[in-house]
């Protein structure tokens, strides 16, 4: 359960980082989960990092958004500088 669970809330930070952020990005349903299943694993690195979360503590919905819109600028600076080339 608390891996479906997971991939709900992936595909809700997801969407809400993507809806942040419009413009072109890759992907349809899986990748948006996948974004923000990722942006929640780097919430939770960046929050135990901090001090926020103790460990065991996972992100919460607004972490796993802001890791995703992180996650989505680092894609688009790498995407930019290739077209770019």
């Amino acid at each position: 359960m608390s891996l479906l669970w997971t991939a709900i809330i992936g595909l809700i930070a997801g969407a809400l980082a993507k809806a942040i952020m419009p413009g072109r990005d890759p992907g349809g349903l899986i990748i948006t989960m996948l974004l923000g299943v990722a942006g929640a694993l780097l919430g939770t690195f960046l929050g135990r990092t901090v001090g926020w979360y103790q460990p065991g503590e996972a992100a919460g919905l607004i972490a796993a958004v802001v890791g995703a819109v992180v996650l989505l600028l680092v894609y688009r600076s790498i995407a930019g500088r290739r077209s770019a080339n």
